[in-house]
């Protein structure tokens, strides 16, 4: 049977956190202090802390700690049990929807951001945002126009390329962008970004080549043809 505590765990690391009680300036270098301690048992490492704390704050360990135990109890009884009363139903409703549709959606445009800010970067060579049409009509995010012609570029997170029947959606793609580089004369190639949070990377990083061939291939015609 899980324990009491266990379940006000969540309200204590959260208001911990937001008040800073866990920081060297409240606790000390704990991090530090226990690999110089390399202690053997828990209790090895109580003694040594305390003693640590003594020294760092010229104050009783565990009259201290005592003291910061109060100051969160405070924080919590009169700040966060407060806020927690003030929650509406109507609150609980707009921050599941915010969550699901802006968050979701501001998430992925700064993953786009991203890919196309390494894009540019791995180039060196501008790449514009796509009109509205172009997103709708050929699944082209961005281009880069060479000599009066464009190369689309389209960038999608791993997942599409993963999820169940991805067939259909690349066969859609490809008629898409067969019809692009019919109008248009460039090629469009699809991005893969993959990674966690902002730590985002090209899946596909073969795909810089090919489209650096493309780039040359569409200014080697222009010279032909001039």
């Amino acid at each position: 049977m899980p324990k009491k505590r266990d379940k006000k765990q969540w309200i204590l690391n959260v208001s911990l956190n937001r008040w800073g009680l866990n920081k060297k300036t409240k606790v000390g270098p704990v991090s530090e202090w226990i690999r110089q301690c390399a202690p053997k048992s828990m209790e090895e490492w109580r003694q040594h802390y305390f003693e640590k704390l003594k020294q760092h704050f010229q104050r009783e360990a565990k009259e201290y700690l005592e003291e910061l135990g109060k100051v969160l109890y405070e924080k919590i009884k009169d700040v966060v049990l407060s806020e927690i009363g003030s929650i509406s139903l109507d609150d609980c409703v707009k921050y599941i929807e915010d969550l699901v549709i802006k968050k979701t959606f501001e998430g992925y445009q700064r993953e786009i951001e991203t890919v196309h800010g390494l894009l540019e970067k791995k180039l060196e060579i501008s790449i514009q945002p796509a009109p509205d049409e172009w997103d709708r009509g050929y699944n082209v995010d961005y281009y880069i126009e060479i000599s009066g012609k464009c190369i689309g570029i389209q960038i999608k997170p791993l997942s599409y390329k993963q999820a169940p029947e991805s067939h259909k959606w690349i066969e859609s793609q490809r008629k898409a962008h067969e019809e692009f580089q019919s109008r248009y004369g460039g090629k469009v190639f699809t991005v893969f970004s993959s990674g966690e949070k902002g730590e985002k990377k090209l899946h596909n990083p073969e795909v810089i080549e090919e489209i650096r061939r493309e780039i040359e291939r569409l200014k080697s015609s222009s010279n032909f043809n001039s």
